[in-house]
């Protein structure tokens, strides 16, 4: 059994391609993977910076082939085809381990130590055991990933006061308008990176709050632990035009913030200064209103390049995480490779037995014992027989965790003929021969 994993983040492809890759419901992508005959395991993992696919596979071509074609034909919304090369990366085996624990000790992340990747983590793995795609293999390997975050998050600092994206845009705010007690915030949508923004933003002195999102109830109830106005996207015009800082964080596949309606909501507000930062994906406001004029937006990649000017500050930290990852890798790749030996000892001893139960058979047939001495006579034999192989197994179990446990597992099924399905019983007949001469 092989694991690869093929994907794409935000150091790897500009947030227009991920936007056109992101999934919402993981579900039938991931059922239509592994009922394929290459995929017998997967996992689909889409935030806002990255869309991954994890795949355990007997075959490591055919899984790689029906990945690359799954990016490219699934995936993309609309007509889209990039160039997989360009924009993806692949990783198998160890390799893939490691990434998958990085990522859920938010190491990978755009901001390193960003505390809900650990929580994005789970509900990809939830969703794809609930629609049966994930099963015992990676399955371990979720739960390692947990734990493996776990410990990062106790044995270091790396997620000490943790820089979210939501801060990293209030400190971009923050560069644009000296004071916030002035000035009033829309929230474009009531999802979770929304209200870290706006509880950034509380800290900061900020006391008038709209939230607009499709759904009024939601936003009613946010409104409520915010002290803030709650509406529908109807008023959307009219509040972008009496806001001054716009946080759009909404599900949608085109921008709800359009050229037209930022110019005329501009045009209302005489130009005053209006900061947007958007955290959808895909993108909330479309970038052709850069060219308006006192409109700064900000989307995802942008939040990136300024989270990674402080970068270094976490650097030293983040050196400790990774060296608890690749621990944590190690053990699993320990575990998972011990898996190769158990064909190759479930073969061993079926060959074993197989014969100790024939050549039983044959003497007992020669032999007028009663059941008693031939239930005595067969657990003498069994016994016999654990106790030769207990040493050899005992060896291929040690040897199957080492990275050149290959080869001793294909010398083992070599010496003990394991590959040969000739008849046993015609075997053991030249056998006995040979010993007599």
């Amino acid at each position: 059994m092989k694991i690869i994993l093929l994907g794409m983040n935000h150091q790897s492809a500009p947030i227009e391609v991920r936007e056109r890759m992101a999934v919402d419901e993981p579900g039938p992508l991931l059922q239509k993977l592994v009922d394929s005959d290459d995929i017998e395991e997967a996992v689909l993992f889409s935030t806002c910076n990255r869309v991954e696919v994890l795949a355990l596979t007997r075959s490591l071509e055919s899984a790689r082939h029906r990945l690359r074609a799954f990016f490219s034909r699934d995936l993309p919304h609309g007509d889209f085809s990039p160039d997989l090369d360009e924009v993806t990366y692949e990783y198998r085996d160890g390799a893939a381990v490691r990434h998958v624990l990085r990522v859920a000790s938010a190491l990978d992340s755009m901001i390193v130590g960003e505390p809900q990747i650990l929580g994005q983590t789970k509900d990809a793995y939830r969703a794809a055991v609930e629609c049966g795609a994930c099963g015992p293999i990676l399955g371990r390997l979720f739960q390692h990933a947990f734990s493996t975050a776990k410990r990062v998050k106790t044995e270091t600092r790396v997620g000490e006061r943790p820089v979210s994206v939501a801060r990293v845009a209030v400190d971009l705010a923050r560069q644009i308008f000296e004071r916030f007690d002035d000035k009033r915030a829309l929230l474009i949508g009531a999802g979770e990176m929304g209200e870290m923004a706006l509880q950034a933003l509380k800290k900061h002195g900020l006391e008038s709050i709209c939230i607009a999102n499709r759904t009024p109830e939601r936003a009613a109830a946010l409104a409520a632990q915010f002290g803030a106005t709650a509406h529908g996207l109807d008023d959307l015009e009219a509040l972008i035009a009496d806001a001054d800082v716009v946080i759009t964080s909404i599900a949608g596949d085109t921008p709800i913030l359009t050229l037209d309606l930022a110019t005329r909501a501009l045009r209302d507000r005489r130009h005053r200064p209006l900061f947007v930062i958007d955290i959808g994906v895909p993108r909330n406001a479309d970038p052709a209103i850069d060219a308006i004029d006192n409109l700064y937006r900000y989307d995802l990649d942008d939040l990136g390049s300024v989270a990674s000017d402080n970068a270094e500050q976490r650097a030293r930290e983040a050196e400790r995480a990774m060296a608890i990852v690749v621990e944590e890798q190690q053990r699993f790749d320990g575990w998972f490779a011990a898996l190769r030996a158990v064909p190759t000892i479930r073969h061993l001893r079926d060959r074993v037995e197989g014969i100790r139960s024939r050549e039983l058979e044959r003497t007992l047939a020669r032999l007028e014992l009663g059941d008693t001495e031939q239930a005595a006579v067969d657990a003498l034999t069994k016994s016999i027989v654990n106790k030769i192989l207990h040493a050899p197994i005992s060896r291929l179990k040690r040897e199957a965790e080492r990275e050149e446990g290959m080869a001793y597992l294909e010398f083992a099924r070599v010496l003990f003929d394991l590959d040969d399905e000739t008849d046993r019983d015609d075997e053991t007949d030249r056998d006995d021969e040979t010993d007599r001469e």
